[in-house]
């Protein structure tokens, strides 16, 4: 039977949750929403407010069909050949995307996160206890793939695994940003802390000079803008100009100056009468 967990319970917020009650919670809310799950089908499970930016779906499975044909779940790449220990006829695979809350439930010493942190569990469908998941030595390893990864720069990537007992388990970042794994836990890909600071103060010094590149735009841009408005100014000065009376021009040393030409009005008496 699934522990029912009160409102009080579901509002309260991510810090009162460590990693193993976190787990436990997640598995239990995910199937009280999903109380009669139909085998093979992913369910996205939605999340109380408190823990919005993780992303859960779980998925119930027949293990021979996880034998058959393995699995790949979201970033989860689980291949054939593989079976729970201890063994179950079905077992319940719950995945994980901690998202922003990543840094809150993991940490690595001396490390920086680039990645979040990426996790699947397997479950007894029947008295719902953690079982364990786990490639042979000769068989193809689980992959955990982070296609969205940010982070640029000539730096040292490495895989860390989080294992279900609090071990750490460092390893190389493959080709397309994936980790290989030879059991379930949690996953994500960090990077030496230093390299992430200057990697700020690099974004910190480019974001600068684009604010500064900006601001020198919109300068030229208002410079060439004020040029075009004062010769479509002069132009239209020079057609009304042109419509107007024409002149005559003069010399006057080395100016040529424009010139009215006119009648002088000739003088008349006002009364012709002469004596």
């Amino acid at each position: 039977m699934f522990y029912a967990l009160s409102w009080l319970q579901i509002q309260s917020s991510a810090q009162n949750y460590t990693r193993d009650s976190l787990n436990s919670f997640l598995y239990n809310y995910s199937f009280e929403k999903t109380p009669k799950p139909r085998t093979g089908k992913v369910y996205n499970v939605p999340l109380p407010l408190n823990l919005s930016g993780m992303e859960i779906s779980v998925i119930r499975l027949r293990t021979r069909s996880l034998w058959r044909n393995g699995l790949n779940l979201s970033s989860i790449e689980i291949p054939p050949l593989i079976l729970p220990r201890p063994f179950t006829k079905r077992v319940d695979i719950v995945y994980q995307n901690l998202g922003n809350l990543s840094s809150y439930y993991y940490n690595v010493q001396n490390y920086a996160f680039i990645a979040p942190v990426i996790g699947f569990l397997a479950y007894d469908s029947t008295n719902h206890g953690l079982v364990e998941l786990k490639t042979g030595g000769n068989g193809n390893p689980i992959f955990v793939r982070f296609p969205n990864i940010s982070f640029h720069g000539n730096v040292t990537r490495t895989c860390v695994r989080f294992d279900t007992n609090g071990t750490l388990e460092f390893s190389n970042v493959t080709e397309k940003s994936s980790c290989i794994a030879r059991g379930q836990g949690h996953f994500s890909i960090v990077i030496p802390y230093e390299q992430k600071i200057l990697e700020k103060k690099r974004k910190l010094k480019w974001w600068i000079i684009g604010i500064v590149a900006g601001v020198v735009g919109l300068i030229l841009l208002g410079i060439l803008a004020y040029k075009l408005f004062k010769r479509r100014k002069m132009r239209k000065m020079e057609r009304q100009t042109e419509r107007s009376e024409g002149l005559d021009t003069v010399w006057i040393g080395r100016s040529k100056m424009p010139s009215a030409s006119g009648i002088r009005t000739q003088p008349v008496l006002e009364n012709s009468y002469v004596p």
